[in-house]
Formats: C-alpha cells, structure tokens, sequence
C-alpha cells in the first residue's frame, strides 16, 4: 500500500467517523462595525491609588522596621565572594517554602524533604520564608533559629544569607545549594 492509498484511507475513516456536515454560513461583516477602544491601565490605576491611600492612613507599627537581626553563613573553604553575590541577589531563586503557622517539628521535617525535593530537581537557590518570630514572646523567632541550624548542619548548603527587604528581609533566607 503506497503512503497516498493510505493517506486517503485515513481520510475516508476521518470522514465516516464525524458523519454528515453542514457548512457555516458566511457573514458579509468579517470585522467589527466599532474601533475597539485603546487599552487603558486601569487596575494599575487603582493599585497605586489605594498604596497611596494605605500609607497616608495607616500608622507605621515598629515591629515592621528590621533590626540588624540577619543571618548568614558560608561553608568552611567556598570563596567569600558567593556569599557577596548572594546578599546582592545576584542568583535567581527557583523555589521557596513557607514556615508560617508550623511547629518546629513540623518546620524541620518540611525543610529536610523541600531542600531534599530541591537538589533532586536540580534547584540551586531557594528561600526560605520562616517569619520574624513576633508572636513567639521571649523565646525569640522559633522558625528563624531552627532554620539557622538546621541549614548550617546540612552538607549541601554553600551558603545562605537573610533575604533582601523586598524577598522578605529577615523574615527569610535565601539558601545556595551545592550541585549533585
């Protein structure tokens, strides 16, 4: 059988499984009788309208200023310069976890399978959001220290740092990982 008897026979079956068709009728308007009106940002608008009402309204809480309560860590013989690059933002962060409303035991496993899922996926650089710890009264951020310790135990972890303000500041920490 040639590929045109075949290609036929294709055809043949399309035609005799979709049964008998009726045509569509032709318009004699193809296009809109009114120009469409030019786009206008308007939701943009309204966004920025509402920031500007948001911060003229409401009074700064001091809890929301970021003290000098960061975090970092380099790995013992990686150059201080990927630490640098880090805290500048230079990597792309390819994933992210959120600790909020879990307990530390709950926090430590999430984080050992997430990092784990990360490196099998080959994700590089992640954050890590486990909040400032303003609800945890004197004990300090729960999260943030167990997240501390439990990267800096981790083989795989090159580096990390806290975050920049607008990733979270140090509500949350940007993690390098080593490659597999």
């Amino acid at each position: 059988m040639s590929a045109r008897d075949e290609n036929q026979n294709d055809a043949d079956l399309f035609r005799e499984a979709i049964g008998v068709v009726r045509p569509l009728r032709r318009t004699t308007h193809d296009t809109p009788t009114r120009p469409r009106p030019s786009p206008e940002p308007t939701q943009s608008r309204r966004d920025e309208e509402r920031v500007r009402d948001e911060l003229l309204t409401h009074a700064i809480d001091p809890a929301w200023i970021e003290a000098g309560d960061e975090i970092t860590y380099l790995k013992s013989g990686q150059p201080t310069r990927l630490l640098r690059r880090l805290r500048r933002g230079l990597f792309s962060v390819q994933a992210e976890i959120d600790l909020h409303e879990m307990n530390s035991a709950v926090a430590r496993e999430a984080i050992r399978q997430f990092l784990d899922e990360c490196r099998h996926h080959g994700e590089r650089c992640v954050r890590i959001v486990h909040g400032k710890g303003l609800r945890s009264k004197a004990n300090g951020p729960v999260l943030k220290q167990l997240t501390d310790g439990l990267l800096r135990r981790r083989a795989d972890v090159l580096a990390f740092t806290s975050a920049r303000p607008a990733q979270g500041g140090t509500g949350a920490v940007i993690v390098l990982l080593a490659r597999e």
